[in-house]
């Protein structure tokens, strides 16, 4: 049996995860496990810390560890470090010696996405057997190149033998919020459902409600999740992110805002894509400098 299906030892901690419930995938009591799901139990823990800043934590936690799947859970540790390049050769020499692991090829897709080697992140997924976790950042990674054509290709081959899976369901979710329509409020729909239950609430759901009301239109409604997100961690720079866009639209000053993200996440995305947009900017415009007549 899938352990991560409905009938599965590890759907409640699964769906924790991906639910952004870090503290209750930590908290998650493991003593009831069979012996094969207590691996991948750990794992899911220790991807919950690092999620949580606690990655220097987890590395000492594993040091010595042989296992393939602890190995990978070490890279990604160390990349949240900053140590890129190492976690990177770890990967490779993971995809190498045991490729076919789900979880190799999960945490090692992720660190080699995040270190833009796309098509090595790519080719490493592709050799996964039925895995969610797989399907998801393969639909992550193709949104993320703008191939809208082949994440929805991915869910919608998913959704063919995993109907009532979550992560299908956010994996389809990502997708609507790229095509827009009425995408937009389906994909509204799973967030408003995940963020309001007391059992399935995070602040990473507050945050994806938040999105697609922006994209609806519905400004107050947004601005209400992002602050209910805010107020329980103020410095969860997606909800800061969030925020400071809808500052801007609404036509507030954003510079607080954009103050507090550099001092959460300096290196976010939003802050990188600005940085390079406003250097672009500014090259044209020197091309176009005020001459004065004579």
């Amino acid at each position: 049996m899938d352990p991560y299906s409905a009938e599965g030892e590890l759907i409640n901690i699964h769906n924790h995860f991906h639910q952004g419930q870090y503290q209750e995938v930590i908290d998650f009591d493991t003593s009831a496990l069979s012996a094969e799901n207590e691996l991948p139990a750990r794992v899911l823990a220790l991807r919950a810390r690092i999620a949580l800043g606690q990655a220097e934590d987890v590395v000492a936690d594993i040091q010595g560890e042989s296992e393939p799947e602890l190995a990978a859970v070490g890279a990604l540790a160390e990349f949240s470090l900053g140590k890129e390049d190492a976690a990177v050769k770890t990967v490779e020499k993971l995809a190498s010696s045991a490729g076919d692991n789900q979880t190799v090829q999960v945490l090692g897709g992720t660190v080699l996405q995040a270190a833009g080697k796309s098509e090595e992140a790519l080719a490493l997924l592709s050799q996964h057997s039925g895995s969610l976790d797989a399907v998801a950042l393969i639909t992550q990674i193709h949104l993320q190149q703008n191939r809208t054509d082949l994440a929805l290709k991915e869910v919608a081959a998913a959704r063919r033998w995993a109907q009532d899976s979550l992560l299908v369901n956010l994996a389809e979710s990502w997708v609507g919020l790229r095509l827009g329509g009425d995408k937009y409020q389906q994909a509204f729909y799973v967030y408003e459902e995940l963020a309001q239950a007391p059992s399935t609430s995070s602040i990473a759901t507050l945050v994806s409600q938040a999105v697609c009301e922006l994209h609806l239109g519905r400004v107050e409604e947004a601005q209400s999740a992002l602050e209910q997100a805010i107020q329980k961690q103020p410095d969860y720079a997606e909800a800061v992110a969030n925020l400071l866009v809808l500052t801007v639209i609404t036509g507030q000053d954003p510079a607080e805002l954009s103050s507090s993200l550099k001092k959460a996440a300096p290196k976010h995305p939003f802050l990188v894509d600005l940085e390079e947009k406003s250097a672009l900017f500014d090259k044209a415009a020197a091309k176009y400098s005020a001459k004065v007549s004579a």
